[in-house]
């Protein structure tokens, strides 16, 4: 009995390596998207407070502080609202944004100066948010849905994986994630091509630390343009996963309340 577990094992084993041998690029690359979703599945909803900072090619910074609230959602893409807590010329400004597994984003602007909300467009998802190297359409959650995929080498525990947006609107040709395997499949890097299929930007995540024993999260994001020579800098407090948000926390009303 001892001797067939042992054969049933080492099959099992020989099969899943021949198996994934035996899948296309593409094929591995779904399963590796799907992976990371799934790692991730369940944390309900967070808030975290960060600091944004600017960096201009003359290598001059400037500062801001927000605060970032999500609502985790199955049957579609998550819901994120971002308000801007100071300097003053930026405090109030906020952004709702609702993410689609399929179809294009939701996302609307709340500005304080005129206290109206703006939808923004499909097409102005490529345009800078509130002057920094993130676009809008980087603010949308991870879906799978949203990319085709292509699986291009394995480095490790590092798995390098290309990205091709669905959205024909969007600002990319593709993007290439770095994905650790060993770590929840966690992201640990993402390179951003323009429609030209010239590198556009390159964003490290870094200082990661585990929360309830799943969800890894980076406290630090740093967002490289490498045509302008800026960068954007994101250092995050401690997550909030006790918070307990719904979806009346992000609605239009709540936009400009949050943003008052």
């Amino acid at each position: 009995m001892k001797k067939y577990r042992i054969f049933t094992a080492a099959f099992t084993a020989i099969l899943a390596i021949s198996m994934s041998y035996g899948q296309s690029s593409e094929e591995r690359g779904l399963q590796i998207a799907k992976a990371a979703e799934k790692a991730d599945e369940g944390f309900g909803s967070s808030i975290v407070e960060l600091k944004m900072t600017l960096k201009n090619k003359n290598g001059q910074t400037s500062e801001r502080y927000l605060t970032t609230r999500t609502l985790e959602l199955t049957e579609d893409g998550d819901k994120s609202l971002i308000v801007f807590d100071s300097p003053k010329d930026v405090k109030g400004t906020a952004t709702l944004t609702f993410t689609h597994k399929v179809g294009a984003d939701d996302q609307w602007l709340y500005l304080p100066s005129i206290k109206r909300v703006k939808r923004i467009s499909s097409n102005n998802k490529s345009g800078p948010f509130v002057g920094s190297e993130f676009a809008y359409e980087d603010l949308s959650s991870q879906e799978v849905e949203k990319y085709a995929y292509k699986f291009l080498k394995e480095d490790g525990d590092m798995l390098i994986v290309e990205q091709d947006p669905v959205d024909p609107k969007s600002g990319y040709t593709r993007r290439v994630a770095t994905y650790n395997k060993g770590k929840g499949y966690r992201l640990e890097k993402i390179e951003f091509y323009d429609r030209k299929n010239a590198l556009l930007k390159t964003l490290d995540y870094s200082d990661y630390k585990l929360y309830k024993n799943k969800f890894w999260r980076a406290l630090s994001l740093n967002m490289v343009n490498h045509q302008s020579n800026k960068e954007t800098l994101l250092k995050f407090s401690e997550y909030n996963f006790g918070s307990e948000l719904v979806d009346e926390d992000f609605t239009e009303v709540a936009l400009k309340r949050a943003g008052r």
